[in-house]
């Protein structure tokens, strides 16, 4: 299957690109197809992070009509726990998303986090860059986050982190300095009584925080299930997007998110000693810009098996 294939083919493209992305992940086929999609980048990458319970699904499918309104294609990645038996997506489908079987141009795909902490297997990688290469806008929703689950701050164009107000959660985040990962922050379930006091509590997180890059990060009251607040959401986003467009942002960012995983993808492989041994043999272990990074995976394979 070629890039063009996959993005003519319709939801029925894609799956089938995902089936064979996780039946034959080093086949020459699919690491070639792998490289084209990541050098050609589409979409917009959106992740969507939180504490379990904070209602990122609720947002999710409130969030997905509403781009879908303003004539946007979508992506969507589900992250859920994986089974220990069978090493699949425990919650399947995401049958609760809603989303009309009919329409193609939304793909909701289920994805196992397998034994990543941070939730982002080598698998969600890869089907991030093919919806990316297909679609208008690419939604990634986590299992949870912590101090030690902060992957998708290396795929995410744009991180929006989700806090429930009176759960106290943002406290914790704050001593966890998690709050130095979102690009926006969104208080979910914002018609509680709660909602302005964990606003204040982000305000005064936020504050502590300086970010090199200056962008200044927005917290958005939303109330999912009403539907109040998505409009300014939507539009907090899209100016994120334009302010990465501007200055290079965009290019240097995702180079060095790439750098992040391919580096993370080989210690996953072959862990340290495989990668001490691979520097030893002088192979070059980083990932330059114009790099096919899953041939280059595949070289530095066959070099430390060798």
């Amino acid at each position: 299957m070629t890039l063009q294939d996959l993005t003519a083919g319709g939801k029925a493209a894609m799956a089938e690109a995902l089936a064979v992305l996780e039946s034959a992940p080093d086949s020459p086929q699919t690491i070639g197809l792998l490289d084209t999609a990541f050098a050609a980048p589409r979409a917009q990458v959106v992740g969507i992070t939180g504490p379990p319970g904070v209602g990122k699904s609720t947002l999710l499918g409130a969030l997905i009509p509403k781009l879908r309104d303003s004539g946007r294609t979508v992506g969507v990645i589900a992250v859920d726990p994986s089974s220990r038996q069978t090493g699949g997506a425990l919650l399947g489908d995401r049958l609760r998303l809603m989303t009309d079987p009919e329409d193609q141009g939304v793909f909701v795909r289920s994805m196992a986090a397998r034994d990543r902490l941070g939730g982002l297997a080598e698998m969600t990688v890869g089907g991030m860059l093919l919806m990316r290469a297909v679609y208008d806008v690419v939604l990634i929703e986590t299992v949870g986050v912590g101090q030690s689950e902060t992957d998708v701050a290396w795929v995410a164009d744009t991180v929006v982190f989700c806090v429930q107000p009176g759960s106290g959660d943002s406290l914790q985040f704050m001593k966890a300095g998690i709050m130095e990962i979102p690009d926006l922050t969104v208080v979910t379930k914002a018609d509680m009584e709660a909602a302005q006091r964990t606003k204040a509590d982000l305000k005064a997180a936020l504050a502590h925080q300086r970010r090199r890059d200056g962008w200044t990060v927005p917290i958005l009251p939303v109330g999912a299930q009403k539907g109040s607040g998505l409009a300014p959401l939507v539009e907090a986003i899209d100016r994120h997007r334009d302010w990465l467009g501007e200055a290079g942002r965009l290019e240097a960012r995702r180079h060095a998110n790439a750098k992040l995983w391919f580096r993370e993808a080989l210690t996953t492989r072959f862990g340290r000693e495989g990668v001490k041994r691979a520097e030893l043999l002088g192979c070059r272990m980083n990932l330059d810009r114009g790099d096919a990074p899953y041939e280059r995976l595949a070289d530095l394979s066959a070099a430390i098996v060798d």
